[in-house]
């Protein structure tokens, strides 16, 4: 594809349940020469292939090993992504435009930002863009009937991989709070719940939109249980229950 324009677009695919990718994600998707789905080493099929392929033919699908889930070894993880960015950098040269599937949203913690970023350096002059996605926060609101906003109120987002204490100081905050990726501290993160007095209004939920879907009250959250890795917490604002009190 020499002497022709290279084009990575990172598109959303929303948080697992297929209806939510939205039409202009499937356009791009089967717009594109090649869609890439990132695979752990592990090999088995995770969500973003699993919801590609009701949009698109297997055939066209390519999946790449990402470290999505090193987090000890540095000199390991890098290497993978090095691996990972120059297999998409060989897609963009002999196909001249890839589609990279990523879960929620592209901008939102995304495997795309720091694909995006490498692919810069190996293919100079590729145009990259982005197609939004659903994120958890929203699907899990509209699955639980928490209400993420009102009026004045901030939305504090929080990846718990950078710890409960970062979550917690959150939580002393306004307005509302979300926590990701939290699975793994649930204990921790029912403590700080309880010690900022925000879990009676609190949800949780995992694999949203899939069969094995759970969406629970925080209040059910054990101290010093675990929970599937991308599981998404909303603790709404405190409100007095005014109508339109803040707007």
């Amino acid at each position: 594809m020499s002497g022709s324009r290279t084009r990575l677009t990172g598109v959303g695919v929303g948080p697992g349940d297929p209806e939510l990718v939205t039409v202009k994600g499937v356009n791009a998707l089967r717009d594109a020469a090649v869609v890439v789905v990132p695979v752990m080493d592990s090999g088995e099929r995770g969500r973003a292939e699993a919801t590609v392929l009701h949009y698109v033919d297997e055939s066209k699908v390519v999946r790449v090993v990402f470290a999505l889930n090193e987090r000890e070894d540095r000199t390991r993880r890098e290497a993978a992504w090095d691996a990972a960015g120059s297999r998409v950098a060989e897609l963009l040269r002999a196909n001249g435009s890839v589609a990279f599937a990523t879960i929620g949203d592209p901008n939102v913690y995304s495997t795309f930002t720091y694909l995006a970023q490498t692919i810069a350096g190996l293919v100079p002059g590729t145009d990259v863009v982005t197609v939004p996605g659903i994120t958890a926060m929203q699907d899990l609101a509209a699955r639980s009937g928490a209400v993420l906003t009102e009026g004045t109120e901030p939305l504090t987002l929080v990846p718990v991989t950078a710890g409960a204490a970062v979550l917690k100081e959150a939580l002393e905050g306004p307005g509302t709070v979300v926590a990701y990726k939290f699975g793994r501290l649930a204990g921790e993160v029912a403590t700080a719940l309880r010690e900022t007095g925000r879990t009676e209004d609190a949800v949780w939920g995992s694999a949203l939109g899939l069969p094995e879907e759970s969406i629970r009250p925080a209040a059910e959250l054990a101290e010093g249980g675990s929970l599937p890795y991308l599981s998404t917490l909303i603790a709404p604002a405190r409100r007095d229950g005014g109508r339109g009190g803040k707007l």
